[in-house]
């Protein structure tokens, strides 16, 4: 399928650029200038072709009358079919997050996680095209922390280029963008893993997006957003995304409370394939979430996915040796943790740093994120998929590592970004500090408000985020969706009512050797199945 899509992009190259360029004999070159873009293609049956972009001059805040003009001539189209394709790879990482939660969580839960992330996705993306792309990236608005409501529904928002790049069109660059909130907003619903509620967690979405989201959004990457505006560093998404789903999934966790201890106990990631699957699906979109945040086909887009590439291998090999001092185990759910830290905490840096940069990162990333999981029993917070270690400590890893090694020569690779100034390694020593303000600025403004938002619902009747304790110990399948990842989970509904049979059943134990039925009896405790349970085979309930 992968093979397919690139084979469809060559044919629509082609069938772009030899009809509007014409034909020359020139040798094949390429060159640009501030007022003009074009490519040349080598063709077996042309010498060369070329297309060239005009400057654009449109008017109004669509880029003029569509109905009368032509209003592609301003954009490059290896830019717009770059970044469309990369939008629809972004997409893709929101079903991943559904696969890897679903492998992580417990059977009778598995199906609700998908569900969860899927929908999430969907309810995140309506709310950035009903108002939350205008609260983020509106041109009109200049109090630097959020937009107005200037494109409310998509209004003028068409052929002219938006503020953040002269690249694409802003209808392409919104759809672009819709992406990430819709991935923020799945990766924060692994905080209700086996115990939240769905509708809530939709209603949260939907509330989240517009006031947590989209401020910070405007904060980094609208033009008169304070964070930008300051010169601080963050490319595809430290604050917004990563900070913001990381922290944001703390605090949710933080008042959902903790799991009951009977779902605590023997738990472990009930189908680790899911979780490989989840990874890699997230691994393809990563690479059209950091590329195309260039906003174009260009050398900086190439040089994200470089370095992108580079941290996730080096943060998978870092997560994995420090499992494996403790195992002595080579665990696939550590190099799939490894694999996320490291591709999270290139999302703020990959667009900045040099390639050598990436390798320390990658293993910092790696190793810090690892000794991150036990915060939450520290905190005593159940983030039960570590949102907050896996994403926002690698986010926060990712934003300073700009302060330090953001170069200038990396930033200017776009085309665009000339003359630019990067980190300590050009010798911008406040640029330090400004990422330090901006990670605090970030985390405390979406815990707050989340928390906020959370108890908020909590007291509206209908909206409790947290199902009861009936519906835990049955699981969220069953209690909010009706329908079940696995129809045999129903066999062994109840990990803690079950046990292999004794002589005082009535029937010799040698009866039932090599049998793998096993015979109902009375529940014990909790207490009682710790010390009895521990060492038996059935690890799910």
């Amino acid at each position: 399928m992968i093979l397919l899509s690139f084979s469809s992009l060559c044919t629509l190259f082609r069938k772009l650029y030899i009809p509007v360029s014409g034909f020359s004999t020139l040798p094949p070159t390429q060159f640009r200038s501030p007022s003009v873009r074009s490519i040349c293609l080598d063709s077996p049956s042309v010498a060369v072709t070329h297309f060239v972009a005009m400057e654009y001059n449109g008017t109004g805040p669509t880029g003029g009358n569509s109905a009368t003009e032509d209003l592609n001539v301003y954009y490059n189209f290896g830019d717009i079919a770059y970044v469309l394709i990369s939008a629809s790879m972004v997409f893709i990482m929101i079903p991943g997050l559904g696969f890897l939660y679903s492998g992580l969580a417990r059977r009778k839960s598995a199906l609700s996680m998908i569900w969860a992330c899927m929908m999430s996705g969907a309810v995140a993306i309506f709310t950035w095209y009903f108002w939350a792309y205008s609260l983020a990236f509106s041109h009109t608005a200049t109090n630097g922390y959020i937009g107005n409501l200037h494109s409310f529904g998509l209004r003028n928002v068409l052929g002219a280029p938006p503020a953040a790049t002269p690249l694409i069109p802003e209808l392409l660059f919104s759809l672009y963008e819709a992406m990430f909130c819709g991935v923020t907003l799945a990766i924060i619903m692994g905080s209700i893993a086996e115990r939240g509620r769905l509708l809530p967690a939709m209603v949260f979405t939907f509330i989240y997006a517009t006031i947590v989201y989209a401020p910070v959004a405007c904060w980094a990457w609208n033009p008169n957003g304070w964070a930008f505006k300051w010169g601080v560093f963050d490319y595809a998404g430290g604050g917004p995304v990563e900070i913001g789903s990381g922290v944001a999934g703390l605090a949710y966790s933080f008042v959902l409370g903790r799991r009951s201890d009977k779902l605590l106990l023997n738990f472990r990631p009930h189908n680790v394939s899911l979780v490989t699957l989840g990874t890699i699906l997230l691994w393809f979109g990563w690479l059209g979430f950091n590329g195309a945040s260039s906003f174009g086909a260009n050398l900086r887009a190439i040089y994200a996915s470089w370095n992108s590439n580079l941290t996730a291998i080096f943060g998978a090999a870092s997560w994995c040796l420090m499992d494996y001092r403790l195992e002595r185990k080579w665990s696939t759910v550590a190099i799939c943790s490894g694999f996320i830290s490291g591709l999270v905490a290139a999302t703020p840096a990959s667009g900045f740093i040099p390639l050598w940069a990436s390798v320390p990162l990658g293993v910092v990333a790696g190793i810090t994120c690892n000794l991150a999981t036990k915060l939450k029993f520290l905190l005593r917070i159940d983030d039960s998929l570590d949102l907050f270690a896996e994403h926002a400590v690698a986010g926060i890893i990712g934003l300073i590592w700009n302060g330090f090694f953001a170069a200038d020569y990396v930033i200017g690779l776009d085309g665009v970004n000339l003359g630019a100034t990067g980190g300590w390694v050009n010798h911008n020593y406040p640029a330090l500090y400004k990422q330090v303000v901006y990670v605090l600025a970030c985390s405390a403004y979406t815990f707050v408000m989340t928390c906020i938002i959370c108890y908020g619902l909590n007291k509206v009747p209908g909206l409790q985020l947290r199902a009861d304790e009936d519906a835990e110990m049955r699981g969220m399948d069953e209690d909010q969706i009706g329908e079940f990842a696995y129809d045999y989970v129903e066999v062994r509904r109840d990990y803690l009512a079950w046990a292999h049979p004794t002589p005082t059943d009535g029937v010799p134990v040698e009866h039932y050797k090599n049998q793998p039925t096993l015979v109902p009896v009375q529940p014990y405790s909790a207490s009682e199945s710790t010390e009895r349970g521990s060492g038996s085979g059935e690890k799910e309930s």
